[in-house]
């Protein structure tokens, strides 16, 4: 089947606009059913998505993929569907003194965009195909997406699955490669979505600034750990390790890297090497354990091992089974501490997207604060510690897209706190009430009063000059 070009693409998106417009009014319940349908496609097709997402990236957890892009779709958009009617409820403003004593009156209503673009990625492609939906819904709008070409079985299946529910008025979907992205990236949306590395999220704000469209960027990031002295290093060292061999690092949030004392680097690689051996035994043919999502990527991550190596660094490699990968189905990398990385490595210059963790000491945190306000600015940052002074001065004297303390990662999860970058980390956030926002038009209503007419009258010409 040919690829769609820009032209097909335009005329679909021209009927939903269309469509949108003879709609009207979208009522809460018009946006709820939309939720629900969304929503039995998970419950309905969750099992065949998760297989699909395992044969794409070769080997990937089938409970992990149920957790993070089956349910983390589920829980927005039923959140949503909770509080949407609440959210569209327009929302009072004061009105400069004395017009309010005299009858005039100011309120924000939430306006549907119309249609909204969303390009999602090939990490979580379900999770961030679906989950921006449930604010695009609870908006009331319409939808087009493209996924990603990496994890094409997927997004064939998903383009599948949504048509049974949605007609393509509603949400229409365009697979393809890159040339379908850029097509799609110049289209005359109401508002875009993209989710994925910096590098390609400026050609797509670039195309999309052709034709005036905002766009809300989710992009990455060297989002860094900063471990205190007062941390519980066990317990650091355990939340860090799971975050990073979340599905083999791949995640825009993954801990890229650490910065911790410098008297704590052995007992935080112990602890590390412990925290894996619990979790994974073994890696090669573990079923738990996600594999590199193409020879590409995987290539990409053995080259900053290489490079890191020739370098200088102290590679450890937390292989519990001591297992040989050099022969293997997948494309595995088991977690790989670096020690003492330097900034002409690959690994401290790119966003690693893999289970490849850097950890750099310092005897003062401040060395910390200044390393990292010293860096583009991240879509996360991690504080692990009990010292309330230090945590203040990590969160005030840094900036970021989002924080979690003694975690990684968790953030992301509480629909009631928006998601977003900074910077080179993105622009735009959405989430629960956020989303709702971000994908809405705030229209400002003044409704003056028959006094204040009068009053104002006494304002207009001809008016009186001193002679």
């Amino acid at each position: 089947m040919p690829e769609p070009i820009y032209e097909d693409m335009q005329l679909a998106l021209d009927r939903q606009k269309k469509a949108f417009l003879a709609e009207g009014i979208v009522s809460a319940e018009a946006r709820i059913d939309r939720i629900d349908r969304a929503i039995n496609i998970l419950k309905k097709h969750g099992s065949r998505l998760s297989d699909a997402m395992a044969a794409d990236f070769g080997h990937r957890s089938w409970e992990l993929s149920k957790q993070t892009d089956i349910d983390g779709s589920i829980v927005p958009l039923k959140y949503a569907r909770k509080h949407l009617k609440n959210w569209m409820k327009p929302e009072k403003r004061k009105v400069m003194f004395p017009l309010g004593v005299l009858g005039a009156r100011a309120r924000l209503e939430f306006q549907p965009l119309g249609v909204v673009g969303c390009i999602s990625p090939w990490n979580f492609p379900v999770q961030l195909t679906f989950g921006p939906l449930a604010g695009v819904f609870a908006a009331g709008n319409r939808a087009m997406i493209k996924p990603s070409e990496y994890t094409a079985e997927t997004s064939e299946l998903m383009k599948s699955i949504f048509s049974e529910e949605f007609n393509e008025e509603e949400v229409a979907i365009f697979t393809g490669g890159p040339e379908v992205g850029t097509a799609f990236s110049r289209l005359t949306f109401d508002h875009l979505i993209f989710t994925g590395a910096t590098s390609i999220g400026r050609h797509v704000m670039k195309a999309a600034a052709e034709n005036l469209v905002p766009v809300t960027l989710e992009l990455g990031g060297k989002s860094p750990v900063i471990i205190g002295r007062s941390a519980d290093l066990k317990l650091a060292a355990a939340n860090i390790i799971a975050g990073k061999t979340m599905n083999a690092g791949q995640i825009c949030l993954a801990p890229d890297y650490v910065y911790l004392p410098e008297e704590c680097c052995d007992e935080f690689v112990g602890h590390a090497r412990a925290c894996v051996s619990r979790m994974f035994p073994t890696i090669k043919d573990n079923p738990d354990y996600t594999s590199i999502v193409n020879e590409r990527h995987y290539q990409r991550l053995q080259g900053y091992l290489e490079d890191a190596k020739a370098k200088g660094a102290s590679l450890f490699e937390l292989n519990p089974a001591k297992e040989d990968f050099s022969q293997q189905a997948h494309h595995r990398i088991p977690p790989t501490l670096v020690l003492d990385p330097s900034e002409d490595m690959h690994i401290m210059q790119d966003e690693i997207f893999g289970p490849i963790l850097p950890i750099k000491r310092y005897r003062d945190v401040n060395e910390a604060l200044d390393y990292v306000n010293g860096k583009d600015r991240p879509l996360g940052l991690y504080y692990f510690g009990e010292d309330k002074a230090e945590e203040k001065r990590v969160l005030t004297q840094t900036t970021s897209g989002g924080v979690t303390v003694n975690d990684v990662i968790m953030h992301v999860g509480q629909e009631d706190l928006p998601f977003g970058g900074i910077g080179n980390s993105g622009m735009g956030s959405y989430h629960g009430y956020d989303g709702f926002k971000n994908f809405s038009h705030a229209k400002s209503i003044f409704t003056t009063s028959k006094f204040v007419s009068k009053i104002a009258a006494t304002m207009r010409p001809p008016y009186k000059r001193a002679s």
